[in-house]
């Protein structure tokens, strides 16, 4: 039997997903972090090590690949041994916003890279410390770890590189971002899942694994739920169902428009684009448990349209498909009975969603023609029911929602 490895670390914990060579699912391990561990390398690595340790080993003996997912923007500073010299700075940290300015000289206008959390301006921000002065590589989250495997330092994916300025369109470093002259390396990027090397002989040795197992470049985690989702064709997109509503469509053309917070991924010869509003799962909980939300959904109609008109947002601002900062959130008015009230807020935010992937078409992506559906609420069959009355194409549940799964089937795509 041929297996292959995807290992995912989010924001709650690191996973790993082994799959034989039909996709099927022989083994699933999980990490959860410890209060404050997210941020410490060594509890990636502690995590890391883990993972491998918990897989049985006679799967570990067929593992043919490795491929692991980070957190996009989550980056560090090593030194040249691979040493962080500096704590990392988390997908979320904006210290980032010190230099926009600086950085609005030097990038295109409405780049990617033009937001406080991007990698860029997470690097210019690190490039005024001290520890700078032992640095000599610039690494994402999932490059780093997949270092610890392969030990080969300054390698990483055009997935995490997209928000450090990488042109995932020409496949190199631009020539303002080259012009920079940083005192530190950027990684050489590869198309996701392009094996890197071999195992480090003492990790092989370690775990029993095959000691011509591979390990290739990997990915951010978000691109690796899509493609554990199950779709693969233009026109087919992954709607994300979680505290916020993420939209992503398959496309064969790139579209950026920094206003709605849009950008597009590369994805072999393809395009994934889509954006975030801050609508969602959230918003419901505020208002319903999760047993009111089952109970109260029986009772829905989900053929007949709420004519209650609402934008559900916790606070004002949203960027996608509508960008206002300030705009209200819209809740009223309120009916007495609960189920009305949910029933209203699940077909706005249907709208919402509607209204996200017309945005996205009309700014040149392929026509929408079915979307899977991740997260919390794809186990809702009623609001899934009223989410294709609204898109007016098949939505149906992802093949898997596991990011660790997407890894896996990343690993296993160059054999």
């Amino acid at each position: 039997m041929t297996c292959y490895l995807g290992i995912d670390f989010g924001t709650s914990g690191a996973r790993g997903i082994v799959i034989d060579a039909q996709e099927q699912i022989q083994t699933q391990v999980r990490y959860p972090w410890e209060a404050g561990a997210i941020s410490e390398p060594a509890a990636w690595q502690r995590a890391l090590l883990t993972l491998l340790g918990a897989i049985p080993e006679a799967v570990r003996r067929e593992i043919k690949a490795i491929a692991i997912n980070g957190t996009s923007s989550t980056v560090l500073l090593c030194d040249a041994a691979g040493n962080p010299v500096y704590q990392p700075l988390l997908y979320n940290d904006g210290r980032g916003s010190v230099v926009l300015e600086e950085l609005r000289k030097i990038a295109p206008p409405n780049h990617t890279v033009l937001s406080a959390t991007s990698s860029l301006a997470k690097l210019l921000w690190m490039m005024q410390l001290p520890a700078v002065s032992a640095a000599r590589y610039f690494l994402h989250q999932a490059d780093w770890l997949a270092f610890l495997l392969h030990g080969k330092l300054g390698i990483s994916d055009y997935h995490n590189a997209l928000k450090l300025g990488y042109d995932v369109e020409q496949l190199k470093y631009p020539e303002w971002l080259e012009n920079l002259q940083l005192p530190i390396q950027l990684p050489e990027v590869l198309s996701p899942g392009t094996a890197i090397g071999e195992l480090r002989d003492e990790i092989a040795r370690q775990f029993s694994l095959p000691a011509d197992c591979l390990v290739c470049a990997g990915t951010t985690d978000s691109i690796a739920a899509f493609l554990a989702s199950g779709a693969t064709s233009p026109g087919e997109a992954v709607t994300s169902l979680g505290s916020t509503l993420v939209l992503k469509l398959l496309s064969r053309t790139r579209v950026e428009d920094a206003r709605y917070g849009i950008y597009s991924h590369r994805l072999g010869d393809l395009w994934l684009t889509g954006g975030a509003s801050n609508t969602g799962g959230a918003v419901l909980r505020e208002f319903f448990t999760d047993a009111e939300l089952e109970n109260f959904s029986r009772e829905i109609d989900s053929e007949q349209a709420s004519e209650l008109d609402y934008y559900p947002l916790l606070k004002a601002g949203d960027r996608f498909p509508i960008n206002d900062p300030n705009l209200p959130p819209r809740l009223t008015p309120r009916p007495d009975n609960p189920v009305e009230f949910l029933h209203g807020l699940l077909e706005s935010i249907a709208r919402i969603e509607a209204q996200g992937y017309e945005l996205l078409q009309k700014l040149g992506a392929d026509r929408l023609n079915q979307v899977y559906t991740a997260g919390g609420g794809a186990k809702n069959p009623t609001w899934n029911a009223i989410r294709q009355r609204r898109l007016k194409v098949p939505v149906v549940s992802s093949v898997n929602t596991e990011a660790a799964y997407g890894t896996a089937l990343l690993a296993k795509s160059k054999f």
